[in-house]
Formats: structure tokens, sequence, C-alpha cells
């Protein structure tokens, strides 16, 4: 019965889809005399409420022309928008601004796709340390986050104090390619204050100002494909207090897990956040808020890095027991996201130093 009644919804959408709908669309065409993306156009503001519902209307249109508009090249736009305005017998006497506004929204979709194929062949390009580019990326990161203490070599136990695995920071690249490095990098050099802070605070035990260290235990946990180092810190009780207490609040209360996490391992976990959000089309509402034609690949930097900084916040304020809490933490984080980004007025901000863009709401 109830497999029934699903092939009957379904069929009755899809009914609703081809016929009902269409014909509505053709009833209030000749009472307002104004085609669907003139009144998406009159009837919402500039951003992702109009570019999202245009660029619906175009996917899902019976005309080729129009369903073909949103996969067509840049330069090819103005062109499309001529015979868009041509099929719907569209005077721009009478529309001068429509023109200029499908432009802007065509140049959003487009633009956004190209987004995705770009981060995608970024994402693919696997760390080369034979390629000098690649290198003189890498060095630059150690000098963007620690201008005071010279490599001792490129193969060298201090990458792990900025949060990488190992002695050689290529093989913690595997999983992002060089869009982790690219968002690494540009986090550091566009937000430094924010990123140094970040990796500050990275480092520091919880409660660090009532901790007395007894030796250090050293674990790791792996969070998809990342490990992350962490370290437990042991704290002095008194007699008389610890007499009182059963062996789960002994635990509570003696071992005090450290908050921070490896920040450059985190950072490209964080990269992988706003890849799926990018590639899933979540990503849509903030870009088509911001970037008033085409989203480039700086605005999905600017993202990670409101991302990052935004983590890092959620992160302390969930005051997690220890890192093995990460992929709990990382969901919750991304469900968060997701929630705000279901709003079509919403745009996810980085905190720049260098510019006056906040978390705002349209």
């Amino acid at each position: 019965m109830k497999h029934f009644l699903r092939v009957l919804t379904q069929l009755l959408v899809v009914l609703y889809c081809k016929c009902l709908w269409r014909g509505l669309k053709f009833v209030i065409r000749k009472v307002t005399g104004r085609c669907e993306l003139q009144r998406i156009c009159y009837n919402n503001k500039p951003g992702a409420r109009r570019t999202l519902k245009i660029e619906s209307s175009l996917k899902c249109s019976k005309h080729e022309l129009l369903r073909s508009a949103v996969s067509v090249q840049p330069d090819s736009v103005e062109k499309t928008i001529d015979d868009i305005m041509s099929l719907k017998r569209i005077n721009l006497d009478t529309n001068p601004q429509l023109g200029i506004s499908l432009q802007a929204c065509l140049l959003q979709i487009v633009g956004y796709r190209n987004l995705v194929v770009e981060v995608e062949k970024l994402r693919r390009e696997p760390y080369d340390c034979e390629n000098p580019a690649h290198e003189e990326m890498l060095m630059k990161l150690w000098k963007e986050l620690c201008p005071d203490s010279p490599l001792s070599g490129r193969i060298s136990k201090q990458w792990c104090e900025i949060g990488f695995q190992g002695n050689d920071p290529r093989t913690d690249f595997r999983g992002m390619g060089l869009l982790g490095l690219h968002s690494l990098l540009y986090f550091a050099e566009h937000d430094k204050a924010t990123a140094l802070q970040v990796l500050h605070d990275s480092l520091q035990p919880k409660h660090s100002m009532h901790v007395t260290i007894m030796h250090p235990h050293f674990f790791f946990f792996c969070s998809c494909f990342f490990f992350i180092p962490i370290t437990v810190m042991h704290r002095n009780v008194p007699k008389e207090e610890a007499s009182k207490m059963s062996k789960a609040e002994w635990d509570k209360k003696t071992y005090d897990k450290a908050i921070g996490y490896s920040f450059a391992i985190v950072g490209i976990n964080i990269t992988d956040l706003a890849y799926s959000l990018l590639v899933s089309g979540a990503l849509k509402t903030h870009l088509y808020n911001v970037a008033p034609e085409m989203p480039s690949l700086v605005h999905f930097q600017q993202t990670f890095c409101y991302l990052m900084q935004e983590f890092h916040r959620f992160w302390m304020e969930e005051d997690p027991c220890d890192i093995m809490e990460f992929n709990r933490v990382r969901t919750k984080f991304h469900k968060r996201i997701l929630k705000q980004l279901k709003n079509p007025d919403m745009a996810l901000c980085p905190h720049f130093t260098a510019s006056d863009l906040h978390l705002v709401n349209l």
C-alpha cells in the first residue's frame, strides 16, 4: 500500500510539473504580460534568491535554448541573453534593466560551474616535491606561520609545530592535493593575524593555568584520512578531595585532555568540508550573494578562511573532552553551516582585517 501511494504521489508530481504548472505559467503570463524570467527578476532582489530561481527556471524550461543557457561559456553569455530576449519576445526598450539582471544571474551560474571545475583540478593535482612552485608555496607557508623560526631543513620535525603529522608535509596533502596547500597559504597570507591566533590557540592545552604536567602521552586519532596527535595532561588533586570521589569522578578530575588540535591537518580537513559544500551546490547561496558576477577561486579561499575561523570558535564552544570527539564536532559544525546556507539571503563572509565584510544576513 505504501509503495502504491509513493508511486501515485510521484505520478501526480510529474503531472503537475509537466502539465498543470506549464498551463498555470501560460495563464499568469497572459494576465500579467510577463514571462517567468521577468517575474523572477522584478519580484526578487539581486543575489541568491533571484539567481537560484532563474537557474531553476532555465533548467526546467521546455526550450533547448534556455536549458543549455546554464552551460554556456562566459564569453557567450551576452549573446545567449540576446537570444533569450528574442525567444521570449521581450521588448528591450520597455525592459532595459531585464537584460542586465539576466546577464548578472547567468554569469553567476556559469561562474559557479567553472569554479567547481577549477577547484576539482587543484584537488586532483598531487603535491610534487620535484616541482619548484609547489616547494616554494610550502616554504612560504612556514615563513608566514613561523616568521621568527628558521626551518632547519626541508625534511624536519619542525613541521609538526604547525600541525603536520611528520617531518615531510608532502604526505599530508594526499587527500586534498594542492587545494589543501592553496587554502592554508591563502589563510596565512591574507588573514595572517587570525591564522596566527588560531595556530597559537591550537597548541594550547585545556585549563593550562591549572594543570601540572606529569608526563605527555601521545595518541593518534584518525579523522577521515587525517591523523591528529593529542596530549593528555595530569593534574594534582588534594588527598581529602580524592578520597570522596568515585573512579569516574577521579578520571574526570585528574585528566584534562588537550583542547588543541593539529592546525595544518584540521585546515586540510576544513578544505574538504568547503569542497563538499561547493560540489553539492550548498555554497551557491553564499557565493551568489557575495559575488556580483562570476564566483572565483578567491571567493572559495575566503570561504575557507571563514570556515576555519568559525570552526575554531565552534570547537572552543563545544569544549570537547579530547580530540577523539573531532568527528562529532565536525559533523555538528557541518550541519550548522548547511542550515545557515538554506536561507537564500545568507552570506558567509570572512572576518578579514583588510575587508569590511562580516557575517551578514542580506
